[in-house]
């Protein structure tokens, strides 16, 4: 991608809706971008603090949480995405999660880039979703998959497995709420016509159906205790991170984005490693699988990929809408930064 180049007090905000037009129809670009970033971590060629969770008293399912990152590489930058979750925006007619992501110019530190992040946010999910289901099929082809959970990152897990799984032919979905089952039936319909969408009356009619599960809820506690029903080669898609037992954790083939993230904030797999009282459950990284440092799966079980959602993630994808956005002269504003204190005049 060409540079554009940057005047010292400009910077570029981005708006959602100016981002869904930037990455419509990059969905295998994203993928590879995403691949890169894990790579490059794998690497040890990036800055990844701990994210911080802001959580509020008597409202157990909400929270804001502040991702912040450096990733060097090809990349080289450095931000932070601000995303808050409120699920009960559903009931109002509005998304469920909203952020904010901040990019930093690595040569002098100051913001090039606030861009609304929760687009960048879903897709970095889903790409890399759609990436590890890819890989873990070890070049299997993709008949049957599923999803658990009817909201955006599953429709967006769904769109990333359609660009790169073009021979998937049954998608069966689930979600407790059958009225949004069948408003996401529609849309993929909608989106992949040639697929056929099967709404199922249950959680375990998908996971013994599909070869691919993705599992993306608002579950802050676990709630499914046995992974029998699921086949022996089945890859579960563990996005939202606290739907499986400890007990059902420690049964499968366990792979992580970064094994000391997701050992954090009562996930699944950090349950686990406190039922176990260790984390060697946990096989590799994507990160290993990606440089061919570790094989694909363990055979014999089925493999659950659980992502914490990585901050590198959206810095990576952040950096790539920024630099399409300046060729495209989105969004830049001048005269961001004050006039040097030295030179003001306080008259």
């Amino acid at each position: 991608m060409s540079s554009v180049a940057v005047d010292q007090g400009q910077i570029v905000i981005v708006t959602g809706d100016e981002i869904v037009d930037i990455l419509k129809g990059h969905e295998k670009e994203t993928i590879e971008i995403v691949k890169a970033a894990y790579q490059t971590h794998s690497l040890g060629d990036s800055e990844l603090p701990h994210s911080t969770f802001l959580r509020f008293p008597q409202q157990e399912r909400d929270r804001i949480i502040a991702l912040a990152a450096y990733l060097g590489g090809e990349f080289n930058v450095a931000g932070i995405k601000w995303i808050a979750s409120f699920p009960g925006n559903i009931q109002q007619g509005l998304e469920r999660a909203s952020a904010t992501l901040i990019l930093n110019d690595m040569s002098n530190g100051r913001p090039k880039a606030i861009m609304e992040s929760s687009v960048i946010s879903a897709q970095r999910t889903a790409a890399g979703a759609a990436l590890a289901a890819n890989r873990l099929l070890e070049s299997r082809p993709l008949h049957t998959a599923g999803v658990i959970g009817c909201g955006l990152i599953n429709y967006e897990t769904f769109r990333f497995m359609v660009s790169i799984n073009p021979e998937l032919q049954t998608l069966y979905v689930y979600d407790v709420d059958s009225v949004r089952a069948e408003q996401y039936k529609r849309k993929c319909q909608t989106y992949a016509g040639n697929i056929d969408i099967v709404v199922q009356p249950d959680m375990e009619s998908v996971l013994a159906k599909s070869t691919v599960i993705s599992l993306a809820t608002t579950a802050v506690q676990p709630h499914i205790h046995d992974l029998s029903m699921c086949s022996p080669d089945s890859i579960i898609l563990h996005t939202s991170l606290r739907d499986i037992s400890p007990e059902a954790i420690l049964s499968v083939d366990n792979v992580v984005d970064d094994v000391d993230h997701c050992c954090r904030a009562q996930t699944s797999v950090h349950l686990a490693e406190q039922h176990a009282g260790e984390r060697s459950f946990i096989r590799c990284t994507i990160g290993d699988i990606l440089l061919g440092n570790a094989p694909a799966r363990e055979h014999g079980k089925p493999v659950v990929y659980s992502a914490f959602g990585l901050g590198i993630l959206d810095i990576a994808l952040g950096d790539y809408v920024y630099k399409r956005a300046l060729e495209q002269q989105v969004g830049r504003i001048n005269s961001f930064f004050p006039t040097n204190w030295l030179e003001r005049d306080l008259l």
